[in-house]
């Protein structure tokens, strides 16, 4: 089977053979001699050959091609002819018919480029001419992408460049041919660079002899070849880059396997599957074509090849086009100089000629083409050395060549030939990493990156643009080798932004800014600007300039949006994407680190660190910043062995500290670095002042500054280091340098250049004697004195004036080299210098000026700034600090953020595109992330205040903000933004809080917040919660029914619908905007609160407080509603409330006890107050501080408190309910009964929780009542239209209500108005209420002397309610709470009785109408001054006095005094096993405190004597049935079992105590309308007395004072007998007096052995006061005579007093009780004023003698104070008895105690408010 390659290669034969056959110059002669024709001839031999072929494979490609070739170079075929031998080797390409692995492939395809490269035709006409060209190019293309191209040697692959060059170039050729050649051009480059990580750089010497063979130009660049040359010294100055090629032996690779091609470069084989068809298709690779270009570039024999060929179409160019090669042979060279430059030079042309090699041929060769190119058979190859593929050498050629392409001030580069330059060294950037390299580094830092930047200055906009894009693929790879040049390009890009120049085009300004956004987006370039440039002493502040520069541009001048602002927008907006995206990336890492271990994450790391191709595969988003900074790292190792770290920082990755350390010592030496420009010494003084330079000077240290610090001014350095004081400075300044191994005029180069030249002589001297001393020096003594060096030197500087100043070269030809020689001869100590010495030197200062710094301008001060930027990056200072991506977010984000959200709210504010607003949102957001990372609570603050200004809440009047802010989506979107980042980062919210509570509160007054966020919790309405906002309620729109009805009927529709309500759009607007409310979830803030950090939490809390009544802005609704937030907060944060509790006490004490006069706010504070008792009272923790709290509302104004008491007696009943039992302290039981009879029965407050008053002048401390002096009470009376027996505050009146009485005070504080007479009785109730010094409780008296106020009669009923709960339940009822508890009854018995008359009389007096109360809302308005005018109507509390309960009251109150009565007898019964209970258990527990006692003792004193004493006070109730039920009671407690343990003592006190007071007040008018009824009760009360009497008979009589007892018996049956107005008394009593008289007899109690008459004294003095009511008594029960006894007085021994001549002692209680009822003697006495309260024994009261003058008048009768067992500590009971006359017993109650003005019955008066 025949190889099927065979069959093509025939066809291809036969194709060309028959072409040629058929030419015109063939048809002269008839037989074709094919032996004669050289080109046939080869055909038919091959032929020969194929036919006796199986295999292609088996016949050398060199054999097969030949033929071909020769076609191809012939100068005799035609176009056609040679374009199909081209078309044949084209296909042998494409079908792959030369295998690469063939021994001989090498040979053939060299000599296939070599044909191809020197193709000769005849040419017809052009059309056809080009034809064949661009079968060449097609040829070219193919070869080197085809994998057997590898084997081209570096000057085939040269020449190969060069020909498509020459088709590019030709202006006179087609566009298309020019563009196919650009195409071509493009996929070359891009396959050879994308090869180059397979070559090796090799060593330099080998490097240096190729180099000097390929050198490829542009032919007509001899001018600018001559400032080339100009530049360069044959020995360079230190300080210019030398040779950057060094150092890596690797010799050149020289085996090439197909693997290694085709991985390398996988586009080699695409395009040899697709390059097989046509030419048009094997163009794989498209380009930007956009060009025009004017250059000739054919070469010159080519061209002149084409004209001897009679070819009219071309003729002979011009040198400028031409691309030579300098060397078309393999012959390697041997370089001849010694030193190879790394910056190549553009030789002249006459060198081209004369460099052909010396050194004989390495072969012999067959075959010499017109250019010199011979071919050698294979066998000599296969004998000789192989060919030598190509490498890195091509490449450095053709990158050197591209760059010189793109060099401006070359005046041969056309615009397209630097276009072209640039399209294709972008292809090379991108297709390569040309770092590792240092021989192509080196061109980049110097040649391209210079060419670049000088671009950027042009004004045409495709080299602007191209140049840009170019420095982006350096910088984005190479900027670590490129510290300098990216500070200069950065700030060439800055200076264009900021360009004020008019003809600048703005897209310029547009690519620019394209350009910095694309930079900062590339991962860690920013950081490491910073770094690398902030934080480093002597660059500029590169980060901090373009984040100012970008910001300000940000800005519109005119106040419209353009792309540039857009554009400054997000390249500051790049660094919070990048910051963003890493903060991200760690919050991921954290949750990760959990799932994955760290060791996975570590093998991840290494494996993607060595594939470099999968380092975004698989690898965790965190980590592939993390794989970027360590491949930097094995570069850096790679390329010098150890990293290299800048001298400034301690480690590679400095602390944030370390660098704000760095940052602000170069804030000093800039300043310094000014000083010094001005003022030399006044520099470096300062610098020593702040400790950067050591004081005293260092002359070394200031010599290294002077040398380092670039900014410094060359002037004054000059004038510096040459003044005398400083010689030694000047010797240390040259230590600086390094002259070692240079030539004297090199070293006073690099000398010159740092320092401006003075231009005094005497200066001059001294600065180059010291260096002529130092250079001769390190030099090892070249001449022969120093003084011959400063001879040269001299010389050298003279020299360097005469060649280039034109002010000399105007008067003067300049110095020849003779001259130069000449001047010098004999100066070398009396012989002349070297004199190939002194030729160089003049050559060096000839061609290049040793520059004096800042005295040149254009291209020589641009040359000198280059030099030493180039000088800068080659010593330690250009080392760049390659960091991990986010390294220093933290430090940039504080730079930047500013800037960033003033341009961000800017845009958002002016732009009206929505794709520009999300932007601006998204960048928001980010920054919103990044604060709350890193915890910058100031950034995130600021955010929210620009999103609140955007939500134009606070800015629009409540009553346009629904309409406005529902049609204005940017607001809305702010609005959403605002609430979702406070949700999301509240935690670091500070100041903020308060901008989004204003918001809040804009929403609750425009009605637009959610339904539950305005309603609360209520303890009074039925439904539970209350509305903070009220409905307007039709009638206060001030509108009747009837004239709505007439507007209803007149108006027209138009009017009517404009009349009836907002329009349609408007309705919108609002749902719009309550929707987006909704969305915006603001009651999250709420519920959310307890996850905020507690800083955040007390900042929000602190917000809410800022609204309470201040005068400016105080609106009572808003109060409310921040309060009631405050409280939803406190409950959310119930597990931390310690934290905050003093806070919101604070407030809530604020608003309770400093309210003047009730309302909503008040009303909402003190329910707020009891909610958050109920739900923290289960708190261990806080319960005992927050039950104190409620002490608050003890300390509230009185009249305040009152018209809250319904709210506090509900909340208070559900407080019990839901804690009673976690209430275990005393002192908290005693808050609370304190506040339930304050505010059930309106007692009060005790006086400890009054709060003292703060005005200087009242120094009073707390008074009661009675203390008001009389004009006091007047004045107040006058002043306030009001008094009230609650308020505690006098003269605080005056101060606290300057303003004049109105309507509106009165009636809304809730008290009525008296007239002048109630006035009166007022004061008389004053004056005559006893003074309270002490809270003790006159134990004589059944009322407890409390002062009632007034009271609600649904916050009674509900208080009751609470204390049934307590007693009901034994649980409730602890020792802590027992006596508070009957004391707690007791109050409320006083408060019910007879119906709780002080309120129903208050209520019959003044209607309060509740209802208007309730609903009214005050008109919202924008204006301060009325809104506050307004305040005191606003919002009155809700009354507590319903109209529908004024006709029921009797019956609650009916209901209250029996469950009164029942709660007492239930205690009353279950007291003694309840006492033993807890004497039991103590026992059992035996804890420290309070010892319980169960004796009859204890029980007596502290529960049945208080509760039978409230029994008592029932039973004179005006209401019958109370009094009847009462009585009842107080018979079957009196009567109980449990009582009989009571000895003598107690039941004498349970007479003076219970008993005597109750007959006492029953002896009053209680109910003048029921008489029958009082009858009655006084009969039962009676019948009572003596039951229990003759009961406790017995142990009655074992006590001393039983006579007294007894007497005061029958001085009640006396009163008794006339008190009645029917017969009932008259009848009762005697019996019952007959019945303790016999029962008395019977006892033998009135019997006396040692009398006369055999009857006691007792007897005598029963009928003596008997005698008074009953004078027929005796007789009708003992018929008996009576004897009348003579006066005398019964003393008591031992207790008896004597004073003024009398037997009268009275028995005085030491403390002094609540008002007693007091008796007035007849005549004057001695006033006795009221012993002080610690008074620890009987007090003797003088009476006046006159009282018992006449003791025959009237019998005296002893009686016995109700003294006999007084509770006092520490005072032993007292029983003294008194003589009175019975004539001054003029009251029916225990013998007063004190004498007093006459009382008025104190607790019957009616109290009027």
């Amino acid at each position: 089977m025949v190889d099927k390659n065979i069959y093509i290669v025939q066809g291809e034969i036969c194709t060309v053979v028959g072409a040629i056959k058929r030419n015109s110059r063939w048809n002269t002669h008839t037989p074709l001699d094919e032996e004669q024709d050289p080109l046939l001839n080869s055909f038919s031999h091959l032929k020969e050959i194929l036919n006796n072929m199986k295999e292609l494979s088996d016949v050398e490609p060199n054999i097969f091609l030949r033929p071909f070739l020769e076609v191809v170079r012939s100068e005799d075929t035609t176009g056609p002819i040679t374009g199909l031998a081209l078309t044949s080797v084209n296909k042998f390409l494409s079908y792959g018919l030369i295998d690469a692995n063939h021994e001989a492939a090498a040979e053939a395809i060299e000599n296939m480029a070599d044909a191809v490269t020197h193709a000769r035709f005849v040419g017809t006409d052009p059309a056809s001419d080009e034809v064949v060209l661009m079968k060449i190019l097609q040829v070219l293309r193919t070869l080197l992408l085809t994998p057997v191209g590898a084997h081209l040697t570096n000057e085939s692959v040269c020449e190969i460049m060069q020909s498509c060059f020459r088709i590019c170039f030709e202006m006179r050729l087609s566009e298309l041919l020019r563009k196919s050649a650009e195409h071509t051009l493009v996929d070359m480059v891009q396959l050879l660079f994308s090869r180059l990580p397979q070559f090796k750089e090799e060593a330099k010497s080998f490097v240096g002899a190729n180099m000097k063979k390929l050198k490829m130009r542009a032919g007509g660049m001899s001018e600018s070849s001559k400032w080339k040359k100009q530049k360069r010294s044959p020995h360079p100055p230190r300080h210019m880059v030398r040779s950057a090629s060094g150092g890596l032996e690797q010799a050149p690779t020289t085996t090439l396997s197909n693997n290694n091609l085709s991985g390398g470069v996988p586009f080699i084989e695409q395009d040899n599957l697709s390059a097989s068809d046509s030419v048009a298709s094997s163009m794989s690779i498209p380009t930007d074509s956009g060009l025009d270009t004017c250059s000739k570039a054919t070469s010159r024999e080519d061209l002149t090849d084409l004209d001897q060929s009679s070819s009219a179409a071309t003729t002979p160019s011009t040198e400028a086009g031409h691309l030579y090669t300098q060397s078309e042979g393999r012959q390697v060279e041997h370089a001849q100089s010694a030193s190879v430059e790394s910056i190549p030079e553009v030789l002249e042309d006459g060198e081209s000629v004369t460099e052909h090699s010396d050194s004989a041929s390495l072969h012999d060769m067959d075959y010499v083409n017109p250019r010199g190119v011979r071919f050698t058979p294979q066998q000599t190859q296969r004998d000789g050395a192989a060919l030598i593929p190509y490498s890195l050498p091509c490449l450095r050629e053709l990158f050197r060549f591209l760059i010189s392409l793109t060099n401006p001030h070359d005046r041969h580069n056309t615009d397209a030939m630097m276009h072209m330059g640039l399209q294709l060294l972008t292809v090379a950037l991108e297709a390569a990493h040309i770092a590792p390299y240092q021989s192509l580094l080196g061109l980049v830092k110097d040649e391209l990156c210079r060419h670049l930047f000088q671009l950027l200055s042009v004004d045409r906009m495709n080299l602007y643009a191209a140049s840009i894009r170019a420095c982006f693929l350096l910088f984005e790879s190479m900027r670590g080798h490129l510290k300098f040049q990216l500070e200069m390009y950065l700030k060439k890009l800055m200076n264009i932004i900021t360009s004020e120049n008019m003809k600048m085009p703005y897209e310029m300004k547009e690519m620019a800014l394209e350009a910095l956004v694309q930079l900062s987006r590339i991962p860690s370039f920013v950081t490491e600007l910073y770094i690398n440039h902030d934080c480093d002493f002597y660059c500029s502040n590169l980060f901090e300039d373009l984040t100012k520069l970008l910001s300000k541009n940000a800005f519109p001048v005119s106040g419209q949006l353009y792309t540039t602002h857009l554009l400054s927008l997000e390249a500051l907006l790049t660094v919070i994407d990048s910051t963003e995206a890493h903060c991200q990336a760690k919050v991921l890492n954290r949750t990760t680190q959990q799932d994955h271990s760290a060791e996975m994450v570590l093998a991840e790391g290494e494996c993607s660190t060595n594939d470099r191709t999968d380092t975004t595969t698989g690898t965790p988003i965190a980590l592939i910043h993390l794989i970027y900074f360590l491949e930097n790292c094995i570069f850096i190792l790679a390329e010098k062995k150890e990293p290299k770290k800048p001298h400034r920082f301690s480690s590679c990755l400095p602390d944030s500290q370390e660098l704000l350390d760095i940052r602000n010592k170069k804030k000093l030496l800039n300043s310094g670095t000014e000083q010094f420009n001005q003022k030399p010494k006044k520099g470096i003084q300062f610098l020593q002042e702040k400790g950067l330079l050591s004081s005293p000077m260092d002359n070394n240290e200031v010599a290294q500054w002077l040398r380092e610090n670039p900014r410094l001014d060359k002037k004054q350095i000059g004038e510096f280091i040459s003044d005398r004081k400083y010689m030694e400075l000047l010797d240390s300044f040259v230590n600086t340098f390094t002259f070692r191994g240079l030539r004297i005029d090199e070293a006073l180069r690099l000398y010159l250049e740092a320092f401006r030249l003075p231009g005094e002589a005497p200066v001059i001297h001294r600065l180059l004697e010291t260096f002529t001393d130092t250079w001769h020096k390190v030099n090892g003594s070249p001449f022969m004195t120093n003084d011959a060096g400063f001879a040269l030197a001299y010389a050298v500087i003279m020299l360097n004036t005469d060649q280039h100043n034109n002010n000399v070269r105007k008067q003067n030809i300049p110095m020849t080299i003779e001259q130069f020689k000449k001047n010098l001869k004999g100066v070398n100590g009396n012989t002349d210098f070297d004199q190939d010495m002194l030729e160089d030197i003049y050559n060096a200062i000839k061609n290049e000026e040793i520059v004096m710094p800042d005295e040149q301008s254009g291209l020589v001060k641009e040359n000198y700034v280059w030099n030493v930027l180039l000088h800068r990056g080659a010593t330690s200072e250009g080392v760049f600090l390659h960091v991990p991506a986010g390294s220093y977010d933290h430090d940039l984000f504080t730079m930047t953020w500013g800037p960033t959200i003033a341009a961000l709210s800017y845009v958002f504010d002016k732009s009206l595109d929505d794709t520009i607003i999300q932007k601006a949102i998204a960048g928001f957001r980010k920054c919103a992330m990044i604060s709350a990372h890193y915890g910058f609570s100031d950034v995130f603050d600021n955010l929210i205040i620009s999103l609140c200004k955007f939500t134009t809440l606070s800015s629009e009047s409540v009553e346009n903000l629904p309409t406005v802010f529902g049609s204005n989506g940017k607001a809305q979107i702010a609005a959403k933004t605002m609430f979702h980042l406070a949700h999301r980062h509240g935690d670091i919210l500070r100041e903020g809080w308060k901008n989004i509570m204003d918001s809040m509160l804009q929403l609750f007054r425009a009605e637009l917040l959610p339904k539950a966020m305005v309603e609360v919790e209520d303890f009074v309405e039925p439904n539970g919660t209350i509305s903070l906002q009220r409905e307007e309620t039709p009638s206060n729109r001030g509108e009747s029914a009837v004239l709505s009805f007439v507007n209803w009927l007149t108006l027209s529709g138009a009017e009517q619908s404009g009349q009836r309500g907002p329009s349609t759009e408007n309705q919108e607007a609002k749902q719009a905007a309550m929707l987006c409310i909704k969305q915006c979830d603001p009651e999250k803030l709420i519920t959310e609160s307890k996850f905020l950090q507690l800083e955040s939490l007390q900042e929000l809390m602190k917000a809410l407080i800022s609204v309470t009544p201040d005068e400016e802005t105080y609106d009572e609704e808003d109060a409310a509603f921040c309060l009631e937030m405050l409280l939803r907060i406190v409950m959310e944060n119930r597990d931390r409330v310690s934290c905050v509790w003093q806070t919101v006490r604070d407030h809530l004490c604020h608003l309770c006890v400093q309210a003047t006069e009730s309302c909503f706010l008040v009303e909402r504070a003190v329910v707020g107050l009891i909610r958050l008792a109920i739900r923290l009272l289960r708190r261990e923790d806080i319960s005992s501080q927050v039950l104190l709290s409620l002490r608050l509302l003890l300390m509230m104004k009185p009249h305040v408190l009152a018209r809250v008491s319904r709210e506090v007696a509900y909340g208070l009943h559900e407080l019990l309910k839901t804690n009673a039992a976690n209430i275990h302290c005393t002192d908290d039981w005693f808050t609370l009964f304190a506040l339930i009879e304050c505010i059930g029965a309106g007692i009060k407050p005790p006086a400890s929780f009054k709060v003292t008053s703060t005005t200087p002048d009242i120094d009073t401390g707390a008074q009661s009542d009675s203390e008001l002096s009389f004009h006091h009470l007047s004045e107040v009376s006058l002043d306030r239209g009001y008094t009230s027996d609650s308020e505690v505050y006098t003269e605080h009146g005056k101060s606290r209500m300057p303003r004049s009485v109105t309507d509106v005070d009165v009636t809304s504080s809730g008290w009525l108005v008296v007239g002048k007479d109630d006035l009166d009785i007022s004061k008389v109730a004053a004056s005559g209420s006893k003074t309270l010094l002490n809270p003790l409780v006159n134990q004589y008296s059944l009322s407890l002397g409390q002062d009632m106020g007034f009271h609600d009669t649904k916050s009674l009923i509900k208080c009751v309610e609470s204390l049934s709960f307590i007693v009901r339940d034994a649980a409730h009822v602890t020792p802590e709470n027992f006596e508070l508890c009957v004391k707690a009854i007791r109050v409320f018995v006083e408060a019910s009785l007879n119906g709780g008359y002080r309120t129903y009389e208050k209520k019959k007096n003044h209607k309060y109408d509740s209802q208007k109360s309730r609903v009214r809302r005050k008109p919202r308005d924008k204006e301060g001054a009325s809104r506050r005018a307004k305040a005191s109507s606003q919002r009155p509390s809700r009354s507590h006095s319903d109209d529908e309960e004024d006709e029921g009251v009797p019956a609650s109150y009916h209901t209250v005094s029996l469950q009164l009565l029942d709660l007492m007898h239930t205690l009353h019964t279950r007291a003694s096993s309840i006492y033993s209970s807890w004497a039991e258990e103590q026992r059992r527990l035996e804890p420290v405190g309070k010892k319980i006692e169960a004796d009859s003792q204890t029980l007596w004193t502290s529960c049945w004597c208080p509760l039978l004493q409230g029994i008592a006070w029932l039973c004179c109730d005006a209401r019958r049935l109370v009094r009847m039920q009462a009585l009842t009671y107080l018979q079957r407690a009196l009567l109980v079992h449990d009582l009989q343990t009571l000895d003598a003592v107690e039941w004498e006190s349970c007479f003076n105590k219970v008993l005597f007071p109750l007959l006492t007040k029953l002896l009053d008018n209680i109910s003048p309308a029921d008489v029958c009824g009082m009858e009655e009760t006084r009969m039962r009360a009676c019948t009572l007395l003596s039951k229990v009497f003759l009961q406790h008979l017995s142990p009655l009589l074992s006590l001393s004072t039983f006579a007294a007892l007894w007497l005061t018996i029958l001085d009640f049956m006396d009163k008794y007998m006339h008190a009645g107005s029917s017969d009932l008394l008259l009848e009762a009593i005697p019996e019952s007096l007959k019945n303790m008289l016999l029962v008395m007899d019977t006892a033998g109690i009135f019997h006396s052995a040692d009398s006369r008459t055999g009857y006691s004294d007792l007897w005598e003095i029963t009928w003596e006061r008997i005698d008074c009511f009953l004078p027929n008594l005796r007789e009708e029960l003992f018929k008996q005579t009576v004897i009348p006894q003579p006066v005398f007085c019964y003393i008591h021994q031992a207790r008896s007093l004597k004073c003024n001549g009398c037997m009268c002692s009275v028995s005085i209680d030491p403390a002094p009780s609540p008002p007693v009822e007091l008796v007035q003697p007849a005549a004057p006495c001695p006033p006795a004023s009221p012993p002080p309260a610690q008074a620890l024994s009987p007090v003797p009261v003088p009476i006046s003698s006159s009282l018992i003058q006449s003791p025959t008048s009237q019998s005296p009768l002893i009686l016995q104070p109700l003294a006999s067992h007084l509770q006092v500590g520490g005072v032993p009971p007292m029983s003294l008895p008194i003589i009175l006359n019975p004539a001054l017993i003029e009251a029916s109650c225990p013998v007063p105690l004190l004498p007093t003005p006459h009382p008025t019955e104190h607790s019957d008066t009616p109290q009027v408010k």
